[in-house]
């Protein structure tokens, strides 16, 4: 019993030393240098296990014609020398003033080719109004020729709205004398205001522009 305790009891040089045991005992830290290794290692590897999946892609895919792209945009980035803000500034104005002169020069040309199909016409004298004291004219379909020397006609008329640009048509029913029963229903003709021949008339007719078929 006396050896086992004098075996399982320290002497203070056992326990001085047992600290420096303790330290070579547990792993030391990896140092800067081999953790950048090792995350370079990491990359390769991962690159290894991607080069298969990208060399197994179809050459026409989205996805590696977008890569192409990028690559060369990165590129084209890099060989871009780097300019200034005034640089930047100068460069603007003069692709504004290009872009000017282009659409100058295009709309120069439109009107030209315009003018060049357009015909000359001659202007058109204008209308000599009628005097205030001239008779009204109208031309109307004829309706009904049921009454002896009668005839009923229908004036249409046609007019733009003066504010909303909408053709409003209208009619008008009036009768008209005619002396010979000439006017039959359908016919297009021409009245002209006249004297008071009846309680209704106040037309009279002057010619028959077409005939009903």
């Amino acid at each position: 019993m006396a050896d086992e305790e004098n075996d399982t009891k320290t002497t203070p040089q056992d326990a001085a030393q047992t600290p420096e045991a303790a330290a070579e005992a547990t792993p030391q830290a990896p140092e800067p240098a081999d953790e950048a290794k090792s995350e370079e290692a990491d990359a390769a590897k991962s690159e290894e296990a991607a080069a298969p999946a990208r060399a197994a892609r179809p050459a026409g895919t989205a996805t590696t014609r977008r890569e192409a792209r990028e690559s060369a945009q990165t590129a084209q980035r890099s060989k871009r020398p780097s300019r200034t803000p005034e640089e930047r500034q100068a460069r603007r104005v003069e692709v504004r003033r290009a872009k000017a002169a282009a659409r100058s020069r295009r709309r120069g040309q439109e009107r030209e080719k315009a003018r060049a199909g357009r015909t000359e016409v001659p202007p058109t004298p204008p209308a000599t109004p009628p005097s205030p004291g001239a008779p009204k004219l109208r031309a109307g379909r004829v309706v009904s020729d049921k009454a002896d020397k009668t005839i009923t006609v229908r004036i249409e008329s046609a007019k733009r709205h003066r504010r909303y640009e909408k053709v409003v048509r209208s009619s008008a029913t009036l009768h008209a004398h005619d002396e010979s029963n000439d006017a039959n229903e359908g016919d297009l003709v021409r009245v002209i205001e006249s004297r008071p021949t009846s309680r209704t008339k106040r037309w009279r007719l002057v010619e028959v522009l077409e005939r009903a078929e």
